[in-house]
């Protein structure tokens, strides 16, 4: 078959990679000379821990998987099964974490309830105050700023790839046709449009009433820390934004336990990964109304710092970098991505939200299967 996909982020490159590997020839079309979305600006988070069970469960132990079996083969993706740990500071902390153990599904997750000392022994670093850490097993971690450019060079050895940056697709011409801004159309069996957060123009045309909202965050990267963080680490303001942890136990923690005036204002959690490079990812905020600010603003960094220096016992190395990105979040509650057909031999795939970067490989595996490649 000849495929043709729209978008080189994490999504759309993940799609390529299965049409590559079941012998099609693909064209991937990017409108910038590289991706510059979500795909790059998260945490690089393989996150299991937090899914709502059933499908969207399913979906994230398959892409671990996969994401562990292209990270052999790829091995710049920086794949490492470096697992989480959820720290714990009060007894309402400790109510929803031992909930979460009581889950049919919990030991599909590699949940371990910890104590201080043992989450210690998983992460040194962790100098500071706590009383205890959820652990997720199968959590992992990649490089995002350069995860699309490995799994690219590696599906630039195959002679069935090619790579079209600075292009905008403009129009469906025809049954699995395309014409980009250069004017040069693109005739394949399938087309894939894995456009992001971009859902203006073309996408807007082919799919006017789109159940997707946007999202965005503001996140930030110190300088090397100086000795490993081996597990990523989040705060239990994670249990209020991840429907794993949804119950009486999450309802008991926000009555008697209300977040942060900072935390609450911008709807924030603590994630933190350490890069390749021996720095911290540190994250995240979720702001919904539309238009969005254009500016980054400072409370949530603080608060951010004040939490994690709080974990570790020690100040945070120089923040280094300060970013904001977007993602397109389903807004059908349930569904991991929205998978549409849009026209003949055209499908959309988007909204996977916070989602994209773990669920990947295995929401481009689904749109393989169903389309019959």
């Amino acid at each position: 078959m000849r495929v043709t996909v729209v978008g080189a982020g994490v999504v759309g490159t993940m799609h390529a990679w299965q049409a590559v590997q079941r012998g099609h020839e693909v064209v991937q079309i990017e409108r910038e000379a590289e991706a510059r979305g979500a795909s790059l600006r998260n945490f690089g988070l393989i996150w299991v821990s937090g899914r709502a069970g059933g499908e969207e469960l399913e979906t994230a132990l398959r892409a671990r998987e996969l994401w562990e079996e292209i990270g052999g083969r790829v091995p710049a993706l920086g794949f490492r099964a470096n697992g989480s740990l959820t720290l714990l500071r009060t007894d309402l902390e400790r109510a929803v974490a031992e909930a979460a153990l009581a889950r049919p599904d919990a030991a599909a997750r590699g949940y371990k309830l910890l104590t201080a000392a043992e989450a210690r022994a998983v992460n040194p670093a962790l100098r500071g105050s706590f009383e205890g850490a959820l652990y997720c097993e199968r959590d992992a971690a990649v490089e995002p700023r350069t995860a699309q450019v490995a799994l690219r060079e590696a599906l630039s050895k195959s002679p069935n790839y090619t790579f079209l940056p600075g292009r905008e697709v403009r129009e469906v011409t025809g049954p699995g046709t395309v014409r980009d801004d250069h004017g040069d159309v693109h005739h394949a069996d399938a087309v894939v449009l894995c456009t992001g957060a971009w859902l203006g123009g073309l996408v807007k045309e082919l799919a006017p009433d789109l159940p997707v909202r946007r999202v965005r965050l503001q996140m930030m990267q110190t300088d090397p820390l100086g000795e490993a963080l081996p597990a990523s680490v989040a705060d239990a303001d994670s249990f209020r934004y991840y429907p794993a942890y949804g119950g009486e136990a999450l309802d008991r923690l926000g009555d008697g336990q209300p977040q942060a005036p900072t935390a609450a204002a911008h709807r924030m959690q603590l994630l933190m990964v350490q890069r390749a490079d021996g720095g911290l990812t540190i994250g995240d905020t979720h702001e919904y109304e539309h238009p969005f600010a254009f500016d980054t603003v400072e409370d949530p960094y603080d608060h951010l710092t004040e939490v994690v220096e709080g974990f570790l016992g020690r100040p945070l190395p120089r923040i280094r970098r300060r970013w904001a990105g977007v993602y397109a979040q389903c807004t059908d509650t349930g569904r991991v991505v929205h998978r549409q057909q849009v026209r003949e031999g055209v499908w959309l795939v988007t909204g996977p939200g916070g989602r994209g970067m773990t669920c990947s490989p295995a929401i481009a595996e689904t749109t393989a299967n169903e389309l019959g490649w």
